[in-house]
């Protein structure tokens, strides 16, 4: 980049003309044509642009990476699962890390390389995974791993030629009793000191930001658009390759859907559960973001829901409880996205799901 340029307006012009650009896949998205969901796809956006700053001009040096969310309460991608801490980091496949922790009392925790396309297609490749199920832990729950293209002795995580984040999932049953892990990285043999920000770098990053908030608000608004489409009020897809393409745990088996109540209505999911370690539903908006799970009981999972007698379980989605099932608040809205989750499950039941007056 010549210093004129990096000089004058147009680098930050530029940036936000693609950001502005970006806001037409909200906009475009009719089945979101109302106030509510227009207002949340415009802080859907402003969400997006919090998590690619901090992904790709943050947190983005891969000789000294550091942990980021890139969900949690305040920034929300694809069907964020309320019952998960999501630790990102970047990382490259040149180089190889160590990672080091202990784990406390979470029940799942999990590590995966990914190559990350969200501002290319829209996917993001496992490139290796490692289940703590399959980990050696000292005593005190204490772990080390390195991560590397090359096989390493312990605990190792492979690395891939592509690799470009590092992700950790952390998954609970009960959060308000249950203790995260600690986790931190650092790089194997590399660089003492970080370079300063370079102008190409500084221009590199800003095109890779709104790469990445263009490329995952179009994603999830065409997957959102194909579930209202295919799955009005139902929990039946059963094709997990696309799942898996965008970063989706390959231990867990995703049932999504769309969600739609008229004034008075409910949604009634009854179904068996299967053997697993872990099974939790979640009601999401139209942007596919997880409701407000902070003021709001819009999940339940094994531990927090109540089976019927005979160890099946009903969900009620609904604006107000009604007095049976597991209710599930809709939090103010009338339609979205909706998600059910079957982690390490030996078979994967498709609910059964029918929309109900709520007084019946």
């Amino acid at each position: 980049m010549s210093e004129d340029r990096l000089l004058s307006p147009d680098v930050w012009r530029d940036f936000c003309r693609r950001l502005e650009a970006a806001g037409e896949i909200v906009t475009g998205f009719n089945a979101a044509a109302n106030p509510l969901d227009r207002a949340e796809g415009y802080r859907y956006l402003t969400r997006l642009l919090r998590i690619a700053l901090d992904m790709q001009l943050e947190h983005a040096d891969p000789d000294f990476p550091s942990f980021y969310a890139a969900s949690h309460e305040t920034a929300k991608i694809g069907a964020d699962n309320p019952d998960n801490i999501y630790m990102n980091a970047t990382v490259s496949g040149t180089r190889s890390y160590r990672i080091r922790g202990r784990r406390s009392t979470v029940p799942i925790l999990s590590f995966g390389t990914k190559a990350n396309r969200y501002a290319i297609d829209g996917t993001m490749a496992s490139t290796g995974e490692l289940d703590a199920a399959d980990m050696v832990f000292a005593p005190d729950g204490s772990f080390d791993i390195i991560v590397s293209r090359e096989p390493a002795p312990g605990n190792w995580l492979p690395l891939a030629e592509d690799s470009s984040m590092l992700l950790v999932r952390q998954t609970f049953l009960d959060r308000t009793n249950e203790v995260p892990a600690s986790v931190t990285i650092e790089t194997v043999g590399g660089p003492a000191w970080p370079a300063p920000l370079s102008p190409d770098g500084l221009e590199a990053a800003l095109e890779r930001v709104t790469g990445f908030v263009a490329g995952t608000a179009r994603t999830f608004v065409h997957w959102a658009d194909d579930f209202r489409e295919q799955q009005m009020n139902r929990l039946a897809t059963v094709d997990q390759a696309r799942f898996f393409r965008a970063g989706g745990d390959p231990t867990i088996f995703y049932l999504h859907g769309w969600w739609q109540l008229g004034p008075g209505e409910a949604l009634r999911i009854d179904t068996r559960v299967p053997a697993c370690s872990f099974w939790n539903f979640q009601l999401d908006n139209v942007w596919m973001e997880s409701l407000d799970y902070r003021h709001h009981r819009i999940h339940a999972n094994g531990h927090s829901a109540r089976l019927n007698d005979d160890g099946t379980l009903t969900l009620i989605v609904a604006a107000r409880d009604p007095g049976f099932g597991n209710w599930i608040d809709t939090a103010g809205h009338h339609q979205g996205t909706m998600l059910l989750r079957w982690t390490g499950a030996t078979d994967h039941p498709v609910p059964e799901t029918k929309v109900i007056r709520i007084d019946d």
